[in-house]
């Protein structure tokens, strides 16, 4: 059991030194081409037998003497009985089944039981099956152990018996003969099916001590010599079987044994000398015969220490060790041991041609005779002269990674590509060199954080990791940037290959030394070119990176410093990849995000680089400044570029899109941003750079070069946008009164407050007095509502004030970012809030409200709307969020306000193209306005564009006062002041766009202005729903006048879906609509008819040439007819929803009445009326009313109609009504059958009588003259008056129902005959 046990366990560890060997020897000649027709010699089973599908395969390769052989055996097989035919139909394949069985007869017919060996075992050594090859070597070597044993009881039994070959004088004369035919097989089989064959060559010289070890050299030789008339691919075979047995001898330790047993054996050197001469002949085998040298040193280490280690071991613990002292005790004593460890390693390294190999190494640049000399240097602690230059003496890795011996070595590096796309051995034993252990991770966040401060004189480090730095920095500069990245393709694959080694034991801290300005260039360079060799390399590097920095935020922030360091900050830019974005995108905890600011902090003020400077002592303390550090002195002081400074400013607000954290633990984040963008954007130190506030507890610093004022407003704007984003959090009212509520806000200003107080600190400009006291009062009326807001009071009031504080703060921020600009809109603004305490007072004592606490509501849009033009986008986020807390008190002319500059164009009326399809459009929706009015509006903007010494505001009255007999309608009730406010917002517009080109940029600048304000009206719609919508038809009849405006979707087609899309989804499909007694009915009555004669409006094609006209244009100009009267016919049925539920007069529904009689007769009297039939007959099925009212009107216009197609298409509105007539309830019902008593029966017998009269000619026409007659027989017939009916319809007009109708009408008149004779009767 325990020799089964131990044969599994060599199997085992030969195996993996075999696969070793195959991977290292077959790489390169695998890169060669081979000849085209040229057939493997691989494919052979086991190199001798060849197979049944290909004999000719085997034969040819199998030398005469062998065949000599195979034919003798197959005669002796015969002779015992075999079958002629089965050996003459497949003799080759047969010869191991043959001659087991002929053993087996002579066995027993001596009568003696001995052991057998099967060689059909050779089969299994080829199979592609790692564990079919393992379990043959195992079957292998215990046969073959049974076979020898049972050889050297009876010798002549055996020498008597079969033959598997031929005698030889090889050697192996104490060995048994199927042992000495298994040993010649095995090394013939190494050149073919190598893996198999190299493991049992191994198992079965280790098991069977009587192969002599320098009989088999020359076996190996013999056998696998390599001869003239071999071709590329036999050499190949000849030359790897011979290194697999070698391996297989080394890795055996027969030899390790001979050392023991007699240390003057000159085997090793021949062993080692042999390894040296095949390595001379290919370029792939120095590498592997250095590893087979190597696996021999490593065996006879390791058995002569294990022997020292038992020694000692029972002289301190006899207890543990059940052999006898004498077993133990007849080794060499330890000392012994270690200078027999030595002379065995200089045996090898004496070796002849070793010394001559180590001392042209250097200038010939091989890097096996380096990997031998560093692996055999850590076998012997002594200095060996025999290794010549290659090392330094006395030798220390310090010495060995100095920048002299490296690029001494330079040419090793280069030419340790050979091996591609394999790394070459020597680079993992470097890597151990170079970072021999790997830094835990609390030292990783020590050194990681000591490193990226750069603070050389308060660091405090030990000096083995001084030496691992400067040996990684050695490492870098002249092996990866100086040898392989400056030079071919394959060696910057190696560079970035070797790389990939050192990241799993490099620390943190050493990052910025790996990734080196010279590396991220390089890497920059091949990923900014797809079609560049080295593409998928890179990738292949950064994902093996990303793998690497994993959850480890230390690396993250290690990494993404050093790529965006050495680019500017433009690394993902250049590149064209999302590397440093999904690097950023992967934070997730708080010590992270703080780590991430910090170094970015540091990388902002460029600590490194800073140099000596006194600091403001007025505020600090010689124990709290910093001075810098003298190392860095002559480092300049330019600083980072502005490039990289912009990507810090916007990439540390940018980790809180996706970070999901605690609010304590975000807000802890929020607030270190904040500072840092303050004090870098807000202010400057007047006495050093760096300043330690003792109310903070703090130290702030700042870039010795003054930051650019470029800097400064990017960091004001990522300020308001940070502020921005908080403010959007939802936040209960009971929250917003909790003492443990974090407020982004208030803490900012009271920072604010606090870091000006500070002597030596100042805003990083000087303002104005006006804007100084502006300044003010925002901070103080910031202060007075936060106190307000944490007071608490009604949940509406408690939003409003918030939002009005961060209104506030961003007002303050724009105040500093544009200064002498909102002076005033910061005084309106601060007397709203001022008005709105006030308010909440006596909405609290109950009081009731006066006119003059609502008018300051028109003040407050006043003033919330003048902030749209020209702001950012959060504060237009701040202004939605006050419009959407005091949108409930909106007035009407509040909203007035906001819908005429909806209704503003810069071109006026006249100016259109004369032959424009929607000149008609203005006066559809009762909105006229003047166009001389808008002609000198836009006349007075282009001349402030184009005289710089006219204001703006004042040449819009200068143009309003020229035509004071021309006004708008729609500004009846706005006195001057209203009018100029509203003008000074257009004029603002263009205020600082007086040197471009007046025309695009004033409708664009128009545009965007006009989109904020729509952003108001919607949220306006959202908050006020229900019967709290009054003013929602004003807001229908602005927006839709401006969308029927042709001038809306000429300038800016996303202005047009805009307003389309709140006409739709806002108000015309919305389920909440105006009620009550404040809907105007009148206005509803002018809107209906307007839209009403848009639905009905026909498309007008341009009267021009077809070249003139191109197909996109027609196309553009359909599909807005098309929106036209889809929006005309959505809005009559809301309007007509409107209508139903409002207490309409009978004069006002006698309108409504004429409208849709209006609609009806241009339906009925032009073709191009683009009405359909199916919109009139939806609203009669919406509003039955109409349909009852306007019943006789349809039925005459039918019957007096000239044209046919339209006569027989409203015969199904006809229907309609009929059904809603017999379907109706109550007095309606009554009312209904009364009027179709009266009236209905005798205009339906004159309708049907111009239908039979006058058929269509066409069929299907006729056939919808025949289903509206039945249906009006049928719809009479239901109420009894069949008779009345008959009685009204001419014999005329019976004769031709008869006629064309047929049965359909004798039935019906069948009806009222059968009707008779039942009342008769």
């Amino acid at each position: 059991m325990g020799s089964k046990k131990r044969t599994s366990n060599l199997v085992a560890e030969a195996n993996e030194v075999v696969g070793v060997e195959e991977e290292n020897a077959v790489t390169n000649p695998i890169k060669k081409k081979m000849k085209k027709g040229k057939e493997k010699s691989g494919d052979r089973a086991d190199g001798d037998v060849p197979t049944a599908s290909n004999p000719s395969a085997g034969t040819n390769s199998i030398k005469s003497m062998e065949r000599k052989k195979e034919r003798k055996t197959v005669d002796k097989l015969r002779r015992h009985g075999a079958s002629d035919a089965d050996a003459q139909e497949n003799p080759i394949m047969n010869l191991d089944s043959k001659v087991n069985e002929t053993r087996g007869q002579m066995v027993a017919s001596s009568g003696n039981a001995l052991p057998a060996f099967h060689i059909d075992v050779f089969k299994d050594l080829a199979s592609a099956d790692a564990s079919l090859r393992e379990a043959a070597v195992e079957r292998l070597v215990a046969e073959l152990q049974e076979v020898h044993r049972a050889y050297e009881g009876n010798k002549e039994l055996f020498e008597s018996g079969l033959k598997l070959e031929a005698e030889k004088d090889d050697g192996l004369k104490d060995c048994a003969p199927s042992v000495r035919y298994a040993i010649r097989r095995l090394v013939r089989g190494t050149s073919s099916s190598r893996e198999g064959f190299a493991l049992g060559l191994t198992l079965l010289i280790c098991t069977i001590s009587s192969i002599k070890v320098d009989s088999l050299l020359k076996l190996i030789v013999e056998t696998l010599e390599v001869s003239a008339s071999m071709k590329g691919e036999e050499v190949r075979d000849c030359l790897l079987g011979r290194l697999f047995s070698y391996g297989a001898l080394a890795r055996s330790g027969r030899l390790n044994e001979l050392c023991v047993s007699d240390p003057n054996t000159p085997i090793i050197k021949e062993f080692v000398s042999v390894l040296l001469t095949l390595s001379t002949k290919k370029s792939y085998l120095p590498e592997p015969a250095v590893t087979v040298i190597l696996e021999l040193a490593e065996k006879v280490v390791l058995q002569l220490t294990a022997i020292g280690f038992y020694q000692t071991s029972y002289s301190v613990f006899p207890f543990l060790f059940d052999c006898p002292v004498s077993a133990l005790l007849c080794g060499p004593p330890l000392l012994y041991v270690q200078m027999q460890v030595e002379h065995v390693l200089n045996h090898i390294l004496e070796a002849p041609g070793l010394s001559e190999w180590f001392n042209d190494a250097v200038g010939a640049g091989n890097p096996d005779a380096l990997l031998l000399a560093l692996k055999v240097r850590e076998k012997v602690s002594v200095d060996s002269l025999n290794i010549g230059n290659i090392l330094p003496y006395p030798f220390s890795p310090t010495r060995f990674f100095s920048s002299d011996h490296l690029t001494l070595l330079t040419q090793c590096w280069k030419n340790s590509t050979s091996c591609q796309p394999r790394v070459h051995s020597v680079w993992p034993v470097m890597v151990n060199m170079i970072l021999p252990v790997m830094i835990s991770q609390a030292e990783d966040v020590v050194s990681a954080s000591n490193f990226l401060k750069k603070n050389r004189r308060n660091r405090k480090s030990s000096s083995p990791d001084e030496e691992i730095e400067k040996n990684v920095q050695n490492f870098c500069e002249v092996i990866i940037e100086g040898a392989l990245l400056t030079s071919s393709h394959d060696r910057k694959h190696l560079a970035l290959d070797v790389l990939l080694l050192l990241l799993p034991r490099l620390p943190a801290s050493l990052v910025p030394v790996v990734l080196s300005y010279k590396l991220v260039q390089g890497l920059m360079d091949i990923l900014s070119t797809k079609d560049s060799w080295l593409f998928k390399v890179a990738h292949h590097f950064f994902k093996g990176l990303s793998d690497w920095v994993g959850d480890d935020d230390v690396r993250r922030v290690a990494v993404i410093v050093a790529l965006q360091k050495h680019s500017n900050g433009k690394f993902d830019f250049i590149t064209k990849t999302k590397t440093v974005k999904a690097l950023l995108a992967d934070f997730k905890t708080e010590s992270g995000c703080m780590l991430f600011i910090q170094n970015l902090m540091n990388l902002f003020v460029d600590e490194g680089n800073a140099s000596d400077e006194p600091s403001d002592q007025s505020q600090t303390t010689d124990d709290n400044s910093e001075m810098g550090s003298l190392e860095d002195k002559d480092s300049g002081v330019m600083g980072i570029s502005d490039s990289l400074k912009s990507w810090i400013v916007e990439s540390m607000p940018s980790i809180l899109k996706s970070l999901k954290l605690e609010p304590e633990e975000k807000f802890r984040v929020q607030k270190e941003i904040l500072k840092f963008l303050a004090v870098q954007g807000l202010f400057s130190a007047s006495l050093g750079s760096e300043v330690t506030s003792f109310e903070l507890h703090e130290k702030f610093r700042w870039p010795k070069a003054a930051t650019s004022s470029a800097i400064c407003k990017m960091c004001i704007e990522q300020m308001q946008s940070l502020l921005a984003s908080v403010q959007k959090m939802d936040v209960s009212p009971v929250l917003l009164q909790s003492s443990e509520f974090s407020d982004l806000g208030s803490f900012f200003m009271q920072f604010l407050s606090t870091l000006r107080s500070i002597p030596s600190v100042s805003l990083f400009r000087v303002l104005s007095d006006e804007d100084e006291e502006a300044y003010q009062k925002l901070q103080t009326m910031e202060a007075s509502l936060y106190k307000q807001e944490r007071r608490g009071g009604p949940e509406d009031f408690m939003y409003k004030y918030h939002a009005l504080r961060y209104l506030l703060i961003q007002l303050l921020l724009q105040l500093l970012l544009h200064p002498a600009e909102f002076t005033e809109p910061v005084s309106e603004i601060i007397i709203c809030c001022k008005k709105a305490f006030v308010l909440s007072d006596v909405l609290e004592s109950g009081e009731d409200v006066s006119d003059s606490d609502v008018l300051w509501m028109d003040v407050l849009v006043d003033t919330l709307v003048s902030l749209l033009p020209q702001s950012s986008a959060p504060i237009r986020s701040a202004v939605e969020e006050v419009f959407r807390c005091f949108s409930y008190n909106v007035t009407h002319d509040g909203l007035l306000q906001m819908l005429r500059i909806i209704k503003r164009d810069l071109k006026p009326a006249r100016h259109r193209e004369a032959d424009s399809d929607d000149e008609d459009d203005d006066d559809l929706l009762d909105i006229e306005e003047d166009e001389d009015d808008d002609t000198d509006e836009a006349q007075t903007v282009e001349t402030g564009e184009s005289e710089e010494q006219t204001d703006d505001s004042e040449a819009v009255v200068e143009g309003d006062k020229e035509s004071p007999e021309e006004s708008d309608e729609s500004d009846d009730g706005m006195d001057d002041d209203a009018m100029f406010k509203m003008d000074t917002y257009l004029a603002q517009i263009f205020k600082e766009k007086k040197n471009q080109a007046g025309g695009e940029t004033a409708q664009s600048q128009l545009v965007l202005f006009k989109l904020r304000v729509l952003s108001l009206l919607e949220i306006y719609l959202q908050t006020n729903p229900g019967k709290g919508r009054p003013h929602v038809l004003t807001i229908y009849s602005y927006l839709a006048r401006a969308f029927v405006n042709p001038q809306t979707t000429e300038i800016s087609e996303q202005l047009g879906q805009r307003i389309w899309g709140i006409l739709n989804k806002k108000i015309v499909k919305s389920k909440e609509y105006p009620k009550g007694a404040d809907v105007d009915n009148v206005l509803l009555v002018k809107l209906l008819e307007r839209n009403l004669k848009l639905a009905s409006r026909p498309f007008k094609k341009k009267k021009s040439s077809a070249a003139d006209q191109s197909k996109k244009k027609q196309s553009a100009a359909w599909k807005r007819h098309k929106m036209l009267g889809s929006l005309a016919q959505d809005s009559t049925f809301w309007i007509l929803k409107v209508i139903d539920a409002s207490n309409f007069s009978e004069d006002e529904r006698n309108s409504v009445f004429h409208a849709v009689k209006n609609l009806l007769t241009g339906y009925f009297c032009s073709k191009k009326c683009p009405i359909k039939s199916g919109f009139v007959r939806e609203v009669f099925r919406r509003r039955p009313w109409i349909a009852h009212n306007l019943f006789e009107f349809l039925v005459d216009q039918c019957s007096s109609s000239k044209l046919e197609f339209r006569r027989v298409e409203a015969l199904e509105l006809v229907i309609e009504v009929l059904k809603s007539m017999i379907s109706s309830t109550g007095s309606d019902n009554k009312a209904a059958k009364k009027m179709l008593k009266t009236q209905g029966i005798q205009k339906l017998s004159v309708l049907i009588k111009e239908l039979v009269t006058n058929m269509p000619e066409k069929q299907s026409r006729q056939a919808d003259v025949r289903k509206f007659c039945g249906k009006v027989f049928q719809t009479i017939s239901a109420n009894n008056l069949t008779k009345a009916f008959l009685k009204e319809l001419m014999p005329e007009a019976q004769t031709a129902c008869e006629s064309h109708l047929g049965e359909l009408f004798l039935n019906f008149k069948n009806g009222v005959q059968q009707q008779k004779v039942k009342d008769s009767a």
